[in-house]
């Protein structure tokens, strides 16, 4: 479940920050979902380091798609002259609006 209302930006520092001294405590937890780790009681603390490991692997991943993903549209935003794009496509759409027998349609 996720907050629908909220950022949804994430800090893999802060995941990190929260889950370091815990994962200290255990010292070595095995893969999650590995054979080991599958073998372990539900309330044992290695196991729940793993997930918190595997936790804050996940907020890194989600952290990298959101920088990638802003430089990205920093990237389009820069490309072109948005605005003639606008205007372009705003002046083919009044053109046709104003001649709606060309309007293109399938063969029939």
């Amino acid at each position: 479940m996720t907050y629908e209302l909220a950022s949804q930006q994430v800090s893999w520092a802060d995941v990190h920050a929260f889950v370091l001294p815990k994962l200290k405590l255990v010292g070595d937890w095995p893969m999650l979902g590995s054979p080991a780790w599958c073998g372990l009681d539900d309330r044992d603390r290695v196991k729940w380091a793993s997930v918190l490991d595997a936790a804050q692997h996940w907020a890194l991943r989600l952290e990298h798609g959101q920088i990638v993903s802003c430089e990205a549209s920093h990237d389009v935003s820069s490309a072109g002259d948005w605005l003639k794009v606008a205007r372009d496509v705003r002046r083919g759409a009044d053109y046709f609006a104003a001649r709606p027998w060309m309007k293109r349609g399938a063969n029939r």
